[in-house]
């Protein structure tokens, strides 16, 4: 069987935004019990990724790390198009994943204990991302 739903999620700007419980939703939805599940967000300058979710801390360090290797409004840069953090938004972005493929074990997301699935933000305005979430099994 095959499930598949594109969805829409609203973010306030860079930053990360877990989207854990609505994966188990349309998983659950999906009356999939084994199989997996492939998510995947239609943008450039935004991702998805699987991090820790107990210590918040670890997604702080994480924008460290990013502010880093691509800083806005680098001079370096030629395309600046919607603004100094375009170019470094879409250096993110390769950096980081534009999909995920999660198992689904007994109806849900088969992630580890302190797991958690998220949108990452790369732009510093607010934006409305779009996501397919596709999910393949049994029963």
């Amino acid at each position: 069987m095959i499930y598949q739903q594109a969805f829409d999620y609203h973010t306030a700007g860079r930053g990360t935004y877990e989207l854990s419980p609505e994966v188990d939703n349309h998983i659950h939805n999906s009356g999939i019990k084994t199989g997996i599940c492939s998510l995947f967000i239609h943008h450039t300058s935004a991702s998805l990724l699987v991090t820790e979710n107990a210590d918040p801390t670890v997604r702080v360090d994480l924008e460290m790390i990013l502010r880093r290797l691509a800083p806005d409004g680098d001079p370096a840069y030629h395309h600046d198009y919607e603004g100094p953090d375009d170019m470094s938004a879409h250096v993110r972005c390769m950096l980081t994943n534009d999909s995920l493929t999660l198992p689904v074990t007994h109806g849900r997301s088969a992630l580890g204990t302190w797991q958690g699935i998220y949108l990452y933000e790369h732009r510093t305005s607010s934006f409305r991302r779009r996501l397919t979430l596709t999910i393949m099994g049994e029963h």
